[in-house]
């Protein structure tokens, strides 16, 4: 009797030996092309302009004979998306957004908007942050398309606008507005992950949950006056005074299960400084001595330990010898996901205490973690094994937010996941200076998703 178990395992293998040192085939190898050209697309946000995204994927889809739908949510912020249709098990998305942060090319060694290929890498802005994930996205997409297997589900590709302004007019309107493309989709693949060297070991981190974003502006009212003639309380000196109250409050140390996880996994990679407290960070972050060097030394691994805002705007006068009736300040502050984002605005009024103080929440997420026990978690292991040998698979916590979190709300469990393996320099890039990728891990990343797609979706 013919086994079917068998022969597919023994593809498996054929092709596991046939790509293992020479990951060059057509996909794989039109990467970094593809994100030079994808990098030179105008898409910065502000104001985004991510409709000439669609316009650079609408083309690739049209050369490929896929058919894709597009929407605008506003004038020049584009969506596109595109699905490979299969069986009935719970749909798959690709998900990466098409802005970009600025880049000021006083600071860099290449246009950052003109996509260089130089020495071996891919400069530009988005190389990383998210336009060579989504070209990596696409490659696998188009792999699995042009292999004319029916997958055992649908696998969605979709590229959204805006994340880097909060998401409202890419992934949280595609929820509101297109619902069908989500309606039976059980799992999706972000931003928020990635693979890091340390010496001779490797590591990737895959995003399970977040923190919160929490934006607050604050108000500060008093009268207003001359500035020849300084009275004893103002708008000012009000703001001030809470300012400076929030920048040297340090909130309560609090550690969740899954960010004792990740210092928990991530401790053999750690500096022998931390390496035996990272083993029981919840015990180590009970001495204040300890957070103070963790911040020092490795301020986001600290803030994952507590609740923390930062104060990143003022505005005062609009002249120098007026003392104006109102000021503002506004923070970043990022919650813990077990954290109550109305607790917390309180207990920040009651630090303040000042009733001509108001507080305005520009930007509030609820919180939601996907579980490590899932199919699609657990092919992601199964992949990086097969495509690292050896490395280690850490489920992490990010400081920051992306789309993930409208996805979660929805129930569906989705992962920060990206297949490039990084030296830790180079994440300095992201949102900075010099922002790029190896052609090798282009390429090597798009067989990894390969890979990924051929266990998950074509079991």
């Amino acid at each position: 009797m013919f086994n079917i178990k068998f022969a597919r395992l023994l593809v498996g293998v054929v092709c596991t030996l046939l790509t293992a040192n020479a990951y060059t085939d057509k996909f794989s190898d039109d990467a970094s092309g593809l994100l030079a050209k994808y990098i030179s697309v105008d898409t910065v946000n502000p104001p985004g302009n991510e409709s000439n995204g669609v316009d650079f994927f609408a083309e690739i889809f049209d050369k490929a004979g896929v058919p894709f739908e597009s929407a605008e949510s506003a004038p020049g912020r584009g969506n596109i998306w595109a699905v490979i249709r299969g069986g009935d098990k719970p749909g798959l998305v690709l998900l990466h957004h098409m802005d970009v942060v600025p880049a000021n090319k006083k600071y860099w060694e290449t246009d950052p908007y003109s996509g260089v290929i130089k020495e071996g890498y891919v400069y530009g802005r988005g190389a990383l942050d998210t336009k060579g994930l989504g070209i990596l996205h696409l490659q696998a997409f188009l792999a699995l398309k042009a292999s004319n297997v029916k997958p055992s589900r649908d696998v969605w590709f979709v590229a959204t606008a805006d994340e880097e302004a909060g998401g409202l007019f890419g992934a949280s309107w595609l929820q509101d507005n297109r619902p069908e493309i989500f309606s039976d989709v059980g799992y999706l693949i972000n931003e928020g992950g990635s693979g890091r060297v340390y010496g001779d070991s490797s590591v990737f981190l895959i995003e399970t949950t977040q923190k919160v974003p929490l934006w607050l502006r604050l108000t500060a009212s008093g009268n207003p006056g001359h500035g020849s003639s300084p009275q004893t309380e103002t708008s000012v000196t009000r703001l001030l005074r809470a300012g400076d109250k929030i920048a040297n409050t340090q909130f309560e140390t609090h550690v969740i299960d899954p960010v004792q996880a990740m210092f928990h996994g991530m401790a053999p990679y750690s500096s022998e400084n931390f390496r035996q407290a990272n083993l029981d960070i919840r015990t180590a972050s009970r001495d204040p001595k300890f957070m103070k060097r963790l911040q020092l030394e490795n301020p986001s691994s600290a803030a994952l330990l507590r609740n923390t805002c930062s104060i990143t705007r003022l505005q005062g006068s609009a002249k120098i010898n007026v003392v104006p009736a109102e000021v503002m300040m506004e923070l970043d502050c990022r919650l813990l996901p077990d954290q109550s984002p109305e607790d917390f605005t309180r207990q920040l009024a009651e630090l303040i205490n000042d009733e001509n103080i108001r507080i305005e929440t520009l930007i509030s997420f609820s919180p939601a973690v996907s579980g490590v026990e899932t199919p699609l978690y657990r092919a992601l292991g199964r992949v990086l094994q097969q495509a690292y040998p050896g490395v280690a698979v850490v489920p992490s916590v990010s400081t920051g937010f992306t789309d993930s979190h409208f996805f979660r709300d929805a129930g569906i469990a989705s992962y920060g996941f990206s297949p490039l393996l990084l030296p830790l320099m180079d994440f300095r890039g992201i949102h900075g200076n010099n922002e790029r990728v190896s052609v090798e891990n282009m390429q090597r990343g798009v067989q990894v998703m390969r890979e990924l797609l051929n266990d998950f979706v074509t079991e």
